[in-house]
């Protein structure tokens, strides 16, 4: 984990409702993230993921009605303090739905709305907008009605249009939850790509574990607004108690490790199907 000009995400004690809640959603939640991290939260729903994410992007309280307290510093500023639009080109989210956040005829035209609306001169918005297409594997759908898209590619549109503000940090709410199997593949894809070849930073909340574990460097567990475990994918998943009491289904291969472990067999606790040779070594303790 890296410090100084390269943490882009310092959260320290924060506590986060809504103004209509009158308990706490999010409580004495600390985490940092760095340039090029990539962390997964995870949790039964209601559990406060999607509310943090909030805080994180400044939309709580700037835009959303609520109350945050603690420290929260993303990229250098205080949103809580300074205001939402401090982070205006710095942060982007993306949320499960794509189309609430599609709104133009044409895919170009989505990639350029951010950028523009930004008062860039046109040339950095064409240089922007060609860029997230190379980024996103978007080439060649540049005139085609995003309404006209799969499920898949709609997500890679939403995420491309955020792209085109050159965020620091990059927060997906659940963005595989509507998608099939070929969809989440080509979501999970431009992440992968987007952590490794451009160093940008994600946070994600998300359900769905097997591509979660496979990209993330870090996974926390939340459970009634709090992160309760913390760590690498391995070492989240290595606490079988945890993970049982927090109802929190593991990658498909670690939930039989889990029962051959229940059984007396002893395997470890292989969190990625690439592992699933180490099964071949099966013995008894």
């Amino acid at each position: 984990m890296g410090s100084g000009p390269d943490r882009v995400v310092s959260l320290k004690n924060v506590y986060a409702r809504y103004v209509t809640s009158e308990k706490w959603i999010v409580e004495d939640v600390s985490l940092e993230a760095s340039r090029g991290e990539m962390i997964v939260l995870m949790g039964p729903s209601g559990c406060g993921k999607s509310t943090l994410l909030n805080v994180i992007a400044g939309l709580l309280p700037g835009v959303i009605p609520g109350v945050v307290e603690g420290e929260v510093i993303i990229d250098g500023i205080n949103p809580v303090k300074q205001g939402y639009r401090a982070l205006r080109g710095r942060v982007g989210i993306v949320y499960q739905n794509p189309e609430i956040q599609i709104i133009t005829r044409s895919v170009y035209e989505e990639l350029a709305m951010a950028p523009e609306n930004l008062g860039l001169p046109k040339e950095e918005v064409i240089s922007r907008v060609e860029w997230a297409l190379d980024a996103l594997g978007l080439r060649g759908y540049e005139n085609k009605d995003p309404q006209t898209l799969s499920g898949g590619e709609k997500q890679l549109v939403a995420i491309a249009s955020v792209l085109t503000m050159k965020p620091k940090l990059l927060l997906l709410d659940e963005p595989t939850s509507m998608l099939d199997h070929t969809g989440t593949r080509l979501v999970l894809k431009a992440i992968t790509t987007l952590k490794e070849e451009y160093g940008l930073t994600i946070i994600a909340a998300e359900h769905r574990v097997e591509w979660a574990v496979d990209v993330a460097d870090r996974v926390y567990l939340m459970a009634d607004g709090r992160i309760v475990l913390g760590g690498t994918p391995d070492d989240v998943f290595s606490d079988i108690a945890a993970v049982t009491k927090l109802g929190v289904r593991p990658p498909g291969v670690t939930e039989v490790a889990y029962e051959l472990y229940r059984r007396g067999i002893n395997v470890g606790f292989p969190v990625r199907l690439r592992n699933f040779e180490k099964f071949l070594g099966v013995s008894h303790d």
